[in-house]
């Protein structure tokens, strides 16, 4: 018997882009023209912004600019969170998040709608995550840079900025994945930027998409020590349950986001206190590699972009409840990107069906 959609799309091509390439073979990720590994770290999250949406490494004054529009609609986000209604005190983060862009009203300039909900998705996660911690939230800094203004405002510390920053870069773009089709989807319509972006985060809340990165840290805690990985990832897959953050649709090598990750973790512990968080990770990793390669010869199952994920966003203060929404502040750059990327094509994107039904008789 058939069965409807089974093929999920892959290896079709929906889209030629000069946004981002994923190698799935090599490991490879290329966003904006260079290699992930070269921007992690070293550009602002403003100069990725600018590299996706203007197709150009930016200059000091094209930054400066962006740095100001985006602080400034951090302010003007922040003082519509009144009308939002009760949209942030929802328990789900995502569904707070989602609540909220939606009520944003796009701007008949791109350009500046793409700041708008840039900033907006920034402000909407921060202050639910001040809400769900029992405070009120933060003012945004409009003369701060946009990561370090995120942290502080979800945190109430920017102390580690630079690690999110390198997180908010590192997720930014990635190939026409399912939120990424989503927002082209409703781009292809003639829709408005806001309800592209509305039908991204829709997608990337599903645990297929966006995944579970708290899940991770749970994973963690259960293990425990360095010593007990082993033991304990043999009882998980014995008991025929999956080890979270190890394997990818598209890498058959491990996903370069988390090596990109991973050094950040590593360089953040340099600079302030060492934990033992990093270390258990990297055990734990190393015993889930050699135990599903025994399990499943004929599968690559390395770390996702999920495993290092938990393991910096936990370093840098931010509550597990909030990762996934914290992968959406920084890939609404990619989102945005894309929008406009459709909009240069203008044909609707309408792939057909076969119907595998019972027939009148």
């Amino acid at each position: 018997m058939e069965t409807v959609g089974a093929n999920g799309l892959e290896g079709v091509e929906v889209a030629r882009t000069a946004l981002s390439d994923v190698d799935g073979e090599r490991g490879r990720l290329v966003i904006a023209g260079h290699d992930v590994e070269a921007l992690a770290g070293r550009v602002s999250f403003e100069d990725t912004c600018l590299m996706l949406w203007d197709g150009a490494d930016p200059s000091p004054e094209a930054r400066d600019r962006l740095r100001t529009a985006l602080g400034a609609a951090r302010v003007r986000a922040f003082e519509a969170i009144p009308s939002l209604g009760r949209a942030l005190e929802t328990k789900d983060a995502m569904d707070a998040l989602r609540a909220a862009v939606a009520q944003l009203t796009a701007p008949a300039d791109e350009s500046e709608g793409r700041v708008l909900v840039t900033a907006g998705t920034a402000v909407f996660v921060a202050a639910w995550c001040r809400l769900h911690a029992g405070k009120p939230p933060l003012r945004p800094d409009a003369a701060s840079p946009h990561a370090a203004d995120y942290l502080r405002m979800a945190t109430g510390s920017g102390e580690h900025a630079a690690a999110l920053e390198s997180y908010l870069v590192t997720v930014s773009e990635h190939g026409m994945n399912a939120s990424t089709f989503a927002a082209r989807v409703v781009a292809s319509t003639g829709s408005d930027l806001v309800s592209a972006v509305v039908a991204a985060i829709g997608a990337l809340k599903g645990p297929l998409h966006g995944g579970a990165p708290g899940l991770v840290l749970e994973m963690l805690d259960a293990v425990g020590d360095p010593a007990r990985a082993a033991a304990w990832l043999e009882a998980e897959l014995g008991a025929g349950r999956r080890i979270m953050g190890m394997g990818h649709r598209i890498y058959r090598v491990r996903d370069p986001r988390a090596a990109v990750l991973e050094k950040a973790v590593e360089s953040l512990e340099r600079r302030s206190a060492p934990s033992s968080r990093l270390r258990l990770a990297r055990a734990v990793e190393k015993s889930a590699e050699e135990l599903l390669a025994k399990r499943h010869p004929e599968r690559a199952l390395r770390a996702n972009v999920e495993f290092y994920t938990a393991v910096l966003l936990e370093a840098v203060g931010l509550p597990r409840e909030a990762f996934t929404a914290t992968f959406a502040v920084g890939r609404v750059a990619g989102w945005s990107a894309h929008v406009a990327e459709h909009r240069r094509v203008g044909r609707l994107i309408r792939p057909s069906s076969r119907y595998v039904g019972p027939r009148p008789m």
